[in-house]
């Protein structure tokens, strides 16, 4: 488990030194490129009333969670619980096929631009969140359902064997969200168009959750549960002034106070935690306002 965390960081550490690597090349190329950005009513007239989709996939790391699980005959919290994501082997026939759209962890969104710099967009992130088996954690509380496990708990040790618990947010973590982004072009040739965007987001979250707690019975219903919000900051490739390729990186905070964990009402979970997210978006921008005419000096005419 300790060689899994390591790696976990390592990996965190590598995606951060990637983005600001990136980053910092995109920003030096646009100082050095010998190329101006369009007049600022030409940039108007380029974003403003365009709607934008964006279809990609997400990878995620998750901070350790306090779980508080209470019920009809239990009260107990389990400390620093770790969890991680569950990426889909990459298939064309999986990852590009419409109707298997929930099996990757994907990221949907639609936009639009109410002025050149600015844009609202609704979203969905299709996360996924696994606690991880066999892992010792801390335990305090009460168990009294004629079960292996009744007892009394104050600072003891126990291992999260599936017979006790099986806790994942497969079907997925779902977040559902409005968020605003600032968008600024930093850079313009020919054929693409380099753009920084950063944005806040807020949202609820409904997922599907998949629990068995105590050898009890599996409840894996879809469920609101909490809410959650995100800072992110990307970089987008327009082409052709149609086209978009853009990479996220986001941090957030989710709180979810009212996680089903069985078919009964009492039953429920409650816990939250940070966490960061990569992501890769192909999608399309198109106008659908129409855009003004642009009046030349040389057609207006003097009256005599």
């Amino acid at each position: 488990m300790l060689l899994y965390q390591d790696l976990a960081v390592m990996s965190m550490r590598k995606l951060l030194l990637l983005h600001f690597v990136f980053l910092s090349f995109v920003l030096l190329q646009a100082q050095v490129a010998d190329m101006q950005a369009l007049p600022a009513f030409d940039y108007k007239k380029i974003n403003k009333g365009k709607l934008y989709i964006l279809v990609g996939w997400n990878w995620d790391h998750y901070t350790k969670s306090d779980i508080h699980f209470k019920g009809r005959d239990h009260d107990f919290t389990l400390y620093d619980v770790k969890a991680q994501d569950r990426n889909t082997p990459f298939s064309a026939s999986v990852y590009l096929n419409p109707s298997r759209l929930s099996i990757p962890q994907t990221n949907l969104k639609i936009g639009y631009y109410f002025h050149h710099n600015w844009n609202l967009a609704f979203g969905l992130d299709h996360m996924k969140y696994v606690v991880e088996n066999y892992q010792e954690v801390s335990i305090e509380g009460e168990i009294d359902g004629a079960t292996v496990f009744d007892g009394s708990y104050q600072d003891d040790e126990i291992t999260l064997y599936p017979s006790f618990l099986q806790y994942e947010h497969t079907d997925g973590l779902n977040y559902v969200h409005f968020e605003i982004n600032r968008v600024d072009r930093i850079l313009k040739t020919k054929f693409f168009d380099i753009n920084l965007s950063e944005g806040i987001s807020l949202g609820a979250l409904v997922p599907r959750s998949d629990v068995v707690l105590l050898g009890g019975e599996e409840w894996d219903k879809y469920h609101l549960a909490g809410y959650g919000t995100t800072l992110k900051v990307g970089v987008n490739l327009t082409f052709f002034n149609y086209f978009h390729i853009q990479s996220e990186l986001k941090g957030g905070f989710i709180h979810l106070p009212d996680v089903k964990t069985t078919p009964y009402k009492e039953d429920k979970a409650s816990q939250h935690f940070f966490f960061s997210q990569h992501n890769i978006l192909f999608g399309a921008v198109f106008p659908i306002i129409k855009k003004e005419k642009r009046v030349s000096p040389v057609n207006i005419k003097l009256k005599d």
